[in-house]
């Protein structure tokens, strides 16, 4: 291949030969297509000093303040020995803890998925007014702290809340009101009253209320308001970018709506879809503000894991509360490692194409 003249200013270089002059852009793509090296220039590379400032700078940072604390959490769950870390799970409050944990997260994260696909979908797909209004609102929960999305919920369900009304009676309420076998479903609703208040939806048909606070509605809830915007917003850059070209390619062939949503678009954000539910899911199992709010503290009841660390915490069990934390680092842990194989997965996705 022919080379350049060396000593050229940086915006051209000249080529002696075939008498073309090509700008620095042009030269870097005609020097990438023929898979040659580029120039070295001094003046290209980034201050020694600066590189090593800054390098000392983050990786001390994250030492100092992300992975000196989790080393912490491990050794103080382990130091009294094996034994005791495993006893704590033993403890029906823990196991409910983690349990209670699990189903917030399990309800929530799908919610959020849905709401995130749909979010996603109205802003890049339609032109409809308020649509920044709408992006601008799916943001709000990062600007809000989680005690006040726990309050709101408050405001609108306790006893003295705008919603209470509607919830009173209301099983008995929805199934009376209902044409032709209302009154035969209030009847039924009644008659089993006491075996579904057993059961684990038992809290829908207790004292014939809906209950939402110090229940498990009002923890589904309050993640939900915290977390709704990491799916949408993982989703939503990448549908803008991509356009509507591929499904309106696919309706033009004969293609109905979910076909286009199942074998186009979803194959297209599949990768930072999981992302985004990824990093749903650590943020709902993590929640502490605003459940603690909306949970009252009910041990073996309400409490999720963050809760019930802070409780065996005040009561001077750290031991326990240690070993629980340690049970969500190791989580967090995990989800920081399935996230990063979802990024490097994506990196290889976008390469093959």
């Amino acid at each position: 291949m022919e080379q350049p003249v060396l000593r050229q200013p940086l915006t051209t270089r000249h080529y002696p030969t075939n008498g073309t002059t090509l700008t620095m852009g042009a030269t870097i793509a005609k020097r990438i297509k023929a898979g040659s090296r580029y120039v070295h220039s001094p003046a290209m590379e980034d201050p020694l000093l600066a590189r090593v400032v800054l390098m000392v700078l983050c990786f001390g940072f994250i030492g100092l303040f992300l992975l000196l604390p989790l080393v912490a959490v491990f050794f103080e769950a382990f130091r009294k020995g094996a034994g005791v870390y495993l006893a704590t799970f033993q403890d029906s409050a823990a196991r409910h803890a983690v349990f209670l944990t699990l189903t917030v997260a399990l309800i929530a994260v799908p919610l959020n998925t849905v709401f995130g696909l749909a979010s996603a979908w109205a802003i890049t797909k339609f032109q409809f007014k308020g649509k920044q209004i709408l992006i601008t609102l799916i943001d709000l929960p990062f600007a809000v702290s989680p005690v006040i999305s726990g309050l709101v919920f408050v405001v609108i369900f306790a006893s003295h809340g705008w919603a209470h009304p509607l919830l009173e009676n209301s099983v008995a309420g929805l199934a009376g009101g209902l044409p032709i076998l209302g009154q035969n479903l209030a009847a039924w609703f009644a008659e089993h009253q006491a075996v579904l208040a057993q059961g684990f939806w038992g809290f829908l048909y207790h004292e014939w209320r809906i209950q939402i606070l110090f229940a498990v509605p009002g923890l589904v809830l309050a993640t939900c308001f915290v977390t709704f915007p990491f799916v949408a917003r993982e989703i939503i850059p990448l549908m803008q970018a991509q356009g509507n070209h591929e499904e309106q390619a696919a309706i033009s062939l004969g293609a109905g709506g979910w076909q286009t949503l199942w074998r186009v678009t979803l194959p297209n954000i599949k990768w930072a879809l999981l992302h985004g539910v990824i990093l749903c899911n650590a943020r709902a199992m993590g929640e502490f503000g605003a459940v603690s709010v909306v949970s009252g503290h009910i041990r073996g009841q309400t409490n999720t894991i963050p809760l019930q660390i802070e409780i065996l915490y005040n009561e001077y069990l750290f031991a326990s509360s240690f070993a629980l934390a340690s049970l969500l680092a190791f989580l967090a842990l995990v989800t920081i490692v399935v996230k990063a194989v979802l990024e490097s997965l994506t990196r290889a996705d976008i390469e093959e194409s």
